[in-house]
C-alpha cells in the first residue's frame, strides 16, 4: 500500500507497486490534465512535481511516491504558477495544447528555482519538454514575461 499527497489530498493506492504514477493519477485519481505522450520520459507531457522537483510520471513507479507530495497541473498554485498561466494565455502559447500541462509544470519549477532565468536557463529547464507544434519561442517568451511580472 502506498500513501501520498496528491494536490493536497491524502491518497492511498493498494495496487501493483510498479504501476506508473501517471496511471495512478489518471485512472485512480481521475485527474486527466497530466498527459501520456511517449511512455519513456522523453517528451515531458507527463511532468508533475514530486516533493518540489519535476518528475516524469510515466516512468515513476508508484512505490517511489510513498510519503511524497505530488502536484499536477490541476493542483499547482502559488505566484509562479499564476504568473506562468497568465503569461501563457496573454501570448497565446498553445497550439494543439497536448504538451502544455507538462510545459507549464516545468516552467513553474524553473521560476521557483531561478526567479529571473536567462535564455540558457530556460532552454536547460525546458529541454525535456517536446512541443510537436514547435511553440518554443512563445514558451520562452512566456517564461520571461512571467518572471518579469513577478518582479514588480
Amino acid at each position: 500500500m502506498v500513501t501520498f499527497t496528491l494536490n493536497g489530498q491524502t491518497q492511498t493506492f493498494d495496487g501493483d507497486p510498479d504501476t506508473p504514477l501517471l496511471w495512478v493519477i489518471r485512472d485512480f485519481a481521475k485527474l486527466t490534465g497530466t498527459k501520456y505522450g511517449c511512455g519513456v520520459a522523453q517528451c515531458g507531457a507527463c511532468t508533475v512535481h514530486m516533493d518540489g522537483s519535476t518528475r516524469r510520471s510515466c516512468v515513476t513507479p508508484i512505490s517511489t511516491a510513498d510519503g511524497s507530495e505530488i502536484l499536477t497541473i490541476e493542483g499547482v498554485d502559488g505566484p509562479e504558477a499564476e504568473a506562468v498561466k497568465t503569461a501563457w494565455v496573454a501570448i497565446d502559447v498553445p497550439q494543439c495544447g497536448y504538451c502544455q500541462s507538462g510545459q507549464i509544470m516545468s516552467a513553474v519549477s524553473l521560476l521557483q528555482n531561478i526567479p529571473k532565468p536567462s535564455d540558457d536557463d530556460i532552454d536547460g529547464a525546458m529541454a525535456g519538454n517536446i512541443c510537436r507544434c514547435a511553440t518554443y519561442q512563445r514558451i520562452r517568451q512566456a517564461i520571461h514575461n512571467a518572471a518579469a511580472s513577478m518582479e514588480g
